[in-house]
């Protein structure tokens, strides 16, 4: 079986981008590996999620990227996100693909979340 072990996400704004990803339930840890720039980490389900400045050939962040998490306190993280005045692409409704609502990052990353 393959698994998702590494999921990097660059940014021109880390302290933003950890802010609003600790909303959905993330705990990060400030670090650096070797010669590596500082960064953020979270483990979860076993996939070490990063977050790293942009490089220096980077103006801006990927704004394609697109992730969904699977939420155990789905309705406290979208209150938290409606408090913290996040921009919601789609509230919360059935779908196809279950529970789920969309939000935007603050670098512009579509951001699905699903209730557990």
């Amino acid at each position: 079986m393959t698994r998702l072990k590494l999921l990097v996400i660059r940014t021109g704004d880390m302290q933003k981008l950890v802010g609003f990803y600790a909303l959905l339930g993330f705990t990060f840890h400030y670090h650096q590996h070797r010669n590596s720039p500082y960064h953020y980490s979270a483990t979860i389900d076993g996939t070490l999620i990063e977050i790293y400045p942009l490089t220096k050939s980077q103006s801006e962040a990927d704004k394609h990227l697109r992730l969904g998490f699977d939420l155990d306190d789905f309705d406290v993280v979208i209150s938290s996100l409606k408090e913290a005045e996040a921009q919601f692409v789609s509230e919360p409704a059935q779908t196809d693909f279950g529970f789920m609502a969309v939000v935007v990052d603050p670098d512009g990353r579509r951001v699905e979340l699903y209730k557990k």
